[in-house]
């Protein structure tokens, strides 16, 4: 119950930050003293650029989203959640415009990745794995 609650939390949120940055004439601004930069972009492509169509990122992501609703679900609810979350809102976005719109881009990163532009589900989608991966499983 509570990934399924964490889930639709996370799709909610990431949902009503989409629907207000996607709306026209917004422009880059800064955040928290210049540590997040709002920026939006539409990404045809995966995370990081890799190469891969629309139909191949629909049929992994749809894959991913199975594993983890079956099997992770009991290993870890917050970071099942998270996943399931996260990656129900860029899957939709992805089946809805055939592409994800990014919006969060952290210029005093390291390297690259200070010029790369996420949103929410993807951070949902990081932190949820590094849960998954990390934390014991849950008892009973």
């Amino acid at each position: 119950m509570m990934t399924l609650l964490i889930a639709l939390l996370t799709l909610t949120v990431c949902t009503l930050a989409r629907w207000y940055l996607e709306r026209p004439g917004r422009k880059e601004r800064g955040a928290l003293g210049g540590t997040v930069r709002l920026t939006t972009l539409w990404n045809r492509g995966a995370a990081f650029g890799l190469p891969l169509g629309r139909e191949m990122l629909v049929l992994l992501s749809t894959l991913a989203l199975a594993a983890t609703a079956l099997f992770w679900h009991r290993r870890n609810p917050i970071g099942a959640g998270l996943v399931l979350g996260g990656g129900v809102s860029n899957l939709w976005e992805r089946l809805r415009h055939g592409k994800v719109l990014d919006y969060l881009r952290f210029p005093a990163l390291p390297g690259k990745l200070g010029k790369y532009v996420y949103n929410l589900a993807d951070l949902a989608l990081f932190l949820g794995a590094l849960l998954l991966a990390l934390l014991p499983r849950k008892k009973g």
